[in-house]
């Protein structure tokens, strides 16, 4: 269940292109047949794309997207369904069919302010379909049924009307507006179709096929139906231990290291990507060695220029505490929330929070029905202590399998806005460092905070991290204080001595609401003792040149309970494999020369293929390097959209100096290998020509990154150099050797100077850059690699932090031959990579040392043209 959820959600937020910051599993028994994944996204728009109005009589309502089929039929009931060993069998019909190149059309056609300024409301379609998307928009609706594009023939009015077909928007519009609008889908290659129009009498009707099948007035449907009562009774509170196996400090340890709910995720994390949109500003795992678990995500904001201001998120919450004590529970998942907010940087006065239920099935028994009672109780004095409100959230009480329930679940997100250079990262970051424990004082249970101690913690966190004292934050949560220690020292590989008189049985107590800090060495101790009016501060170590953690009576051995840490989930979420070390290329091919005419501004065209969804990240890093950027959105509805496409682009490429195949899942990563549908529409001979003529007698170039690279060698360009038909024994990119998506940041080589695109680097350089793949190992014999060695054509390979290629995984993510990242054609003008070197700019991977030294291929190319 596990391992294919994964697989599915990660593969479709993959597919969109929306970056996926954290990702984690909760494991407790409970949730072995209604598992439990904790992850989120943050997005925003600019207030001026945005209206907010009535709908009037007469406009339309506009039905954008995906088109409706049976799938999804009952899925919003049959997720409030308790399910038993035939719910598949029973049910599967009424899980939507996702459609990832459909969704990123729709993000580029809300990302464009001149339609979304036409827009008075929208609705995306969820539970009840068009029935609820469309019914919501206005009291008035005439809706027709037989306008709602369909998957297929024979569906009947009901049908259309509820079905909960993914990948759809309804969007009100001015009658006025719908030409010009409809204009704007078309331009995003999005199909849409007006299905209402708004009417001043207050009533929702729905035909179909001439007939009227619903009428019904607003005032009935804003009754809500039937009132129903129910009697609540909140039990009295269990107790919460937690304890580790073992005797000795170093055997709880070990046991804990291990906890599945603690053990490195690693594996699974890195199925998401998290760098796409070229905005992270804290990778999922920091240090040198990617190795420890930031606290939040943090990413810029999705804007074309450029922007210092990032969202952060974060979550909290503990099955176990929440098991036994739902008020408490609760409570304790928005202090945590909260609290890992601060930890990264970001101020309590600025958060916002949304709070995700998940319940047994309640029936008619008080019993049940007083568990979400209690913990939306807890939850709520924790916004009033804290004062931050929840503005959203999702309930279901759809977590019982036959007579297996979910425990009592309610996880807190916080969110909140800020300086991207504020955000901090939990691990060590230089040897000699003095941490503290800053702790509020707690009530009687040991688990709650008081109040007014837990805002003076978190208000000197706020002050330290605002003067630049704090160089690290962590704050503990289901692990205590012992996993906050012994993750941050995971990402820079620094030790830990604690004070003699630190207490390790207290590391293993819960401490929500507390917060471990690396502070400059030159910090005033005394001075951020003294600023706090109700928490207690003390100093308990310093960082170490050893890694170890050295206590008072035991000298952990750091590296083993890493081993620990790192096997303990690898069994299902594998993500290392060690590997022989390979040679190391360094090419003594003279340089290419610059064109032999010098442009101002050279053009770059980048086609826009159904599943790209690097575009705007290639686009913002060309403009930044001095080039003009055209975008061509390939439109594919109909035949005689695909024939005018061509045409446009073989017109665009006439027309510059540059043509650049962003990254993405062209045709959603079609069957046995991706790209065929970039390298269909390349080999038609109106855009071949285009492409051979800019090649060949205009000295241009030509760039591929990612599935761009895979069109490249799919076509032969490289490392041809030219469109060439396809033989067996040709080059070719397949899927990683560990079978699965890697997304993560890699240390890449220059081999070779000799492509026009690395002659800003030298050879022997290393740069830090973003990979974000699952069909990227090249593949080629050993004859081809020699003949592409002599001819300086491999550019790049991985490496390690000492500069050395090898086939270990952690070197070499995809598995390639002789670790190669990029290659070029014979002459260099084609340059095809995996590595995305587009995805950087000021503030990003701040957690990651040495990824600002970003990698100048793009300014080299665009300097080909002006030197």
């Amino acid at each position: 269940i596990v391992t294919t959820a994964a697989a599915g959600y990660s593969s479709y937020g993959n597919q969109i292109g929306l970056a996926t910051g954290q990702v984690h599993e909760i494991y407790h028994p409970g949730y072995v047949a209604k598992r439990m994944e904790v992850g989120a996204v943050v997005g925003a728009t600019p207030a001026n794309h945005v209206r907010r109005e009535e709908p009037a009589p007469g406009d339309s309502i506009i039905l954008l997207g995906g088109r409706t089929g049976r799938d999804g039929i009952g899925g919003a009931t049959g997720a409030s369904k308790s399910q038993n060993a035939e719910s598949l069998e029973d049910c599967g019909a009424e899980v939507q069919k996702g459609n990832a190149p459909v969704e990123r059309k729709l993000q580029r056609l809300f990302r464009r302010g001149d339609a979304c300024r036409l827009i008075k409301r929208c609705n995306d379609f969820g539970a009840g379909g068009v029935s609820v998307a469309t019914g919501e928009l206005a009291d008035g609706l005439n809706i027709n049924l037989d306008k709602v594009p369909r998957k297929y023939e024979g569906l009947d009015g009901t049908e259309l009307a509820i079905s909960e077909s993914q990948e759809r928007m309804a969007v009100a519009l001015a009658s006025e507006d719908v030409e010009e609008f409809m204009e704007y889908a078309r331009q995003e290659n999005l199909e849409a179709s007006v299905v209402a129009v708004v009417t001043a009498e207050k009533r929702l009707r729905m035909t179909w096929k001439g007939d009227s099948i619903v009428d019904v007035s607003r005032a009935f449907l804003a009754s809500n139906g039937a009132p129903k009562h129910i009697d609540v009774h909140v039990q009295a509170p269990g107790n919460y231990s937690r304890s580790w196996a073992g005797d000795t400090f170093a055997e709880r340890m070990r046991s804990l290291v291990s906890d599945q709910n603690i053990c490195s995720n690693k594996g699974l994390s890195e199925r998401f990507d998290s760098t796409i949109g070229a905005a992270t500003v804290l990778m999922p795992f920091g240090g040198n060695r990617q190795l420890t678990p930031s606290m939040a995500m943090v990413a810029k904001f999705p804007v074309d220029g450029e922007t210092t201001t990032a969202s952060a998120m974060a979550w909290g919450f503990n099955p176990y505490i929440t098991e036994r004590n739902q008020f408490t529970g609760a409570y304790l998942a928005v202090v945590e929330s909260v609290s890992r907010l601060v930890a990264a940087g970001f101020r309590r006065e600025d958060a916002y929070l949304s709070l995700q239920e998940y319940f047994e099935k309640l029936g008619e028994d008080p019993a049940r029905w007083g568990k979400p009672v209690g913990a939306v109780l807890g939850a709520l004095m924790a916004q009033l202590d804290l004062e931050v409100g929840a503005i959203g959230g999702k309930d279901s009480m759809s977590g019982s399998f036959e007579n297996l329930d979910v425990p009592p679940t309610l996880i807190s997100f916080a969110v909140a806005v800020g300086p991207m250079n504020r955000a901090t990262s939990p691990e060590f970051k230089a040897v000699g460092n003095p941490v503290i424990l800053i702790e509020p004082q707690y009530r009687a249970d040991g688990l709650t905070p008081v109040k007014d101690s837990l805002i003076s913690a978190i208000s000197t966190v706020e002050s330290l991290v605002a003067d630049g004292s704090a160089l690290s934050v962590s704050t503990p949560g289901y692990g205590c204080l012992a996993e906050s220690l012994f993750t941050m020292t995971l990402g820079n590989r620094i030790g830990l001595r604690l004070d003699d008189d630190v207490d390790t049985s207290t590391l293993f107590e819960p401490r929500y609401g507390s917060f471990v800090v690396e502070l400059a060495k030159n910090a005033d101790i005394q001075a951020v003792v003294d600023s706090a009016t109700a928490a207690t501060i003390r100093h308990i170590g310093d960082t170490d040149a050893d890694y170890t953690l050295h206590t008072a009576v035991e000298t952990l051995d750091l590296a083993a309970l890493q081993e620990a840490w790192e096997s303990g989930m690898e069994d299902v979420f594998p993500y290392r494999a060690a590997g022989e070390r390979v040679e190391t290329i360094s090419s003594q091919v003279a340089p290419f020369g610059n064109h032999p005419e010098r442009l101002a501004r050279p053009r770059v065209v980048i086609p826009v293929f159904p599943g790209t969804n690097c575009e705007y990240d290639s686009a913002r890093a060309f403009r930044r390097a001095g080039a003009e950027v055209q975008t061509v959105v390939i439109n594919n509805l109909t035949p005689e959209a695909v024939s005018r496409s061509t045409g446009e682009l073989a017109q665009a490429i006439r027309g510059s100096q540059i043509v650049m195949l962003p990254g993405g899942f062209s045709g959603g990563d079609e069957p046995d290998g991706s790209a065929k549908f970039i390298t269909a529409f390349f080999r038609s001979p109106e855009v071949g020509d285009a492409v051979g003529d800019l090649l060949n007698n205009r000295d241009g170039l030509m760039l591929g990154i990612c599935n761009g690279f895979q069109a490249l060698i799919k076509l032969g360009l490289v490392p041809f150099g030219h469109i060439v038909p396809m033989a067996d024994n040709y080059p070719t990119l397949t899927f990683n050797t560990i079978g699965r998506h890697q997304s993560r940041l890699v240390r890449t080589r220059v081999s070779s100077n000799l492509s026009p695109w690395m002659s800003r680097t030298s050879v022997g350089d290393v740069h830090t850059i973003a990979i974000s793949h699952g069909e990227g190992r090249f593949v080629a014999d050993d004859e081809t690699v020699r003949s592409l060695i002599e001819g300086g054509q491999i550019a790049t390979q991985y490496v390690d932090e000492n500069g050395v290629p090898s086939m270990d995984l952690e070197v070499n993510p995809n598995g390639s031959v002789f670790a190669i990242e990029a290659i070029t054609s014979p002459d260099g003008r084609v340059l095809g990579k995996m590595g995305h070197s587009e995805r950087r700019g000021p503030g990003l991977y701040r957690n990651v040392p040495d990824a600002q030294a970003f990698q100048p291929i793009i300014e080299g190319g665009v300097e080909y043209f002006t030197r």
